[in-house]
């Protein structure tokens, strides 16, 4: 059976609905309607089988969710190095921001040393969805005891008129202003994002329940 049967066999038609206005940027042909849990079954299922090499090498896929299940898969590829390596073979296929932003492949946790170079590589792409998981990694395994500040320059340098892309910069800051307030707070003062960033970081730190309120409070004077 492939990938995209397996798909088929666990489809939900209004699903697909939601999912196709969730991601107008592709053909809503190409969206199966399948839920997260499923297509997880289906990357563990694949992941343990024989057909797991053939369906990663067939590039590009044609359904969304065959895109989300090889990302899933990748994220559960225990060595760091055949992970990346596979990782930088897909990222180039990426086409809409759930499959850039849904997995977190459990190798980069323990290797950070390595896989910074990495980041600051995919950030510094030209392909939108490359640079976004390049911040998006940066994001949740930065922002902890790893921190530098200089991290948060290569996000604030990034630029781009896409939607997503900048989006995305907005996330990390309003995540760097829940679990580094002191340091990436300056950027919110001295004005160093692009504004509509700017205003967009703040409103997601301010929605945020991981942000105090007279954090909050003083942000919104930057409004």
């Amino acid at each position: 059976m492939t990938v995209y049967e397996m798909l088929l066999e666990v489809k939900d038609d209004k699903y697909k609905e939601f999912q196709a206005k969730l991601v107008p940027n592709i053909d809503s042909k190409t969206i199966i309607g399948v839920r997260t849990p499923q297509m997880r079954a289906v990357a563990k299922e694949v992941f343990n089988s024989d057909i797991r090499d053939k369906f990663l090498n067939k590039l590009p896929h044609k359904y969304y969710e065959e895109n989300l299940v090889h990302f899933f898969i990748l994220a559960m590829i225990k060595d760091f190095d055949e992970c990346v390596e596979k990782v930088e073979t897909f990222l180039p296929y990426v086409d809409c921001w759930p499959v850039s932003d849904q997995a977190t492949p459990k190798s980069f946790k323990k290797n950070h040393d390595k896989l910074l170079p990495y980041i600051k590589k995919w950030i510094a792409s030209d392909h939108v969805y490359t640079s976004r998981f390049g911040m998006r990694m940066l994001m949740n395994e930065y922002l902890g005891d790893d921190f530098k500040e200089e991290y948060l320059d290569l996000v604030a340098s990034k630029k781009g008129d896409d939607y997503y892309l900048k989006m995305m910069i907005a996330w990390y800051f309003a995540t760097a202003l829940a679990k580094k307030y002191d340091e990436s707070v300056k950027y919110i003062e001295e004005r160093k994002l692009d504004e509509w960033v700017h205003k967009k970081a703040i409103q997601k730190a301010v929605e945020s329940y991981r942000v105090s309120d007279e954090h909050k409070e003083y942000l919104k004077t930057f409004r």
